[in-house]
């Protein structure tokens, strides 16, 4: 199944030959990879707008050294986001995830003076997070929405908790390999960079080339359907969720690591961001219909907004209502394709 294909749109009965016969192969490319197309003629006049207002900015090599630092922090954690948007559900409880994951590290290498066991704890707590997401999405029903927007606040709390408010000085860890793996420099690029195209591939495959991205298409294009097809749809969603806590706690890992210091408010500021890259990728806000592409490429637009806004000469309180306004343009635009597509 391709990222331009969805269940409903492989339903639909194929062209006859005559039909076939009277459309160019260039109509049929078009149709067919439409959201790509678009949200890649999208990047390219975004970029060559800041190219034309801010060429000393945008000309130099700098400031996409730096995208490739920043972008993923979030970047990453959409990826696994798209996943979950595309089974019809959402997860607004990532950022709390990103600091619970940073208690797992700092109280493991505290104990152990291990930075690898750290990393391994960190992920382990984001996969109980989203297990306990996932759970009580599925096994009490309640919407997602709601209850993601319950564990951000009960994951936070549990931070602040646990830590007692306090930061925690991470300088020690510098030139341990655990470390340079997370957020070196080969080649003099961020590390995270790299990361950040690995978790993309491999959503890609998982959406696209593995049975899982097949159940979670199904499950949103339509649940009743996937449960006559026995999908089984509590283990699917539950997995998404799962996923998308690792990511977050690797996300907070990097972001911590980066700056060698953890402080309990890590991840605030970083939810519209990632939904942003999400819904202006193509990925339709009712689910069943996505595309890793897409993300990646909003990801990459919505990274260069406040850099691009700053360097344009304008005030970086623009960057908060442009995000909004692109949420809410995207949203609308899907919400109309999705009518037009279900005539």
């Amino acid at each position: 199944m391709s990222e331009a294909q969805t269940p409903t749109a492989a339903a639909t009965p194929p062209l006859g030959p005559k039909e076939r016969a009277g459309r160019s192969p260039l109509v049929e490319f078009t149709q067919k990879w439409a959201g790509q197309i678009g949200i890649t003629i999208a990047f390219v006049l975004l970029w060559a707008t800041f190219l034309i207002l801010a060429p000393d900015v945008f000309g130099r090599d700098l400031i996409y050294k730096s995208f490739g630092q920043t972008v993923p922090y979030f970047g990453i954690i959409a990826m696994m986001l798209t996943m979950v948007i595309v089974a019809g559900d959402i997860d607004l409880s990532f950022p709390s995830v990103m600091a619970l994951g940073m208690v797992g590290f700092v109280w493991t290498w505290d104990a152990t003076g291990i930075v690898f066991l750290g990393v391994i704890a960190a992920i382990g707590v984001g996969a109980l997070a989203g297990l306990f997401n996932g759970l009580v999405i599925t096994m009490v029903g309640l919407p997602s929405l709601v209850v993601t927007i319950g564990t951000q606040f009960l994951f936070r709390g549990l931070t602040l908790v646990l830590v007692g408010g306090s930061s925690y000085a991470l300088a020690s860890t510098r030139g341990d390999p655990a470390r340079e793996l997370l957020v070196g420099k080969p080649f003099g690029l961020p590390m995270e960079f790299f990361w950040f195209l690995g978790i993309t591939v491999f959503a890609w495959i998982l959406l696209n080339r593995h049975r899982l991205g097949g159940n979670t298409y199904v499950i949103g294009d339509n649940e009743q359907t996937a449960r006559l097809m026995g999908i089984p749809i509590k283990r699917t969603r539950i997995t998404l969720f799962v996923l998308t806590g690792m990511a977050a706690a690797l996300a907070g890992m990097m972001m911590s690591l980066q700056v060698v210091n953890f402080y309990p408010n890590l991840g605030t500021g970083l939810l519209l961001p990632a939904l942003a890259a999400v819904f202006v990728g193509g990925t339709s806000v009712f689910g069943g219909r996505g595309s890793v592409y897409g993300t990646f490429i909003g990801a990459l637009m919505i990274g260069a907004i406040p850099a691009g806004i700053v360097a344009a000469g304008l005030t970086d309180f623009w960057t908060q209502a442009i995000f909004g306004g692109i949420i809410l343009i995207a949203i609308s635009i899907h919400a109309i394709l999705q009518r037009r597509f279900q005539r």
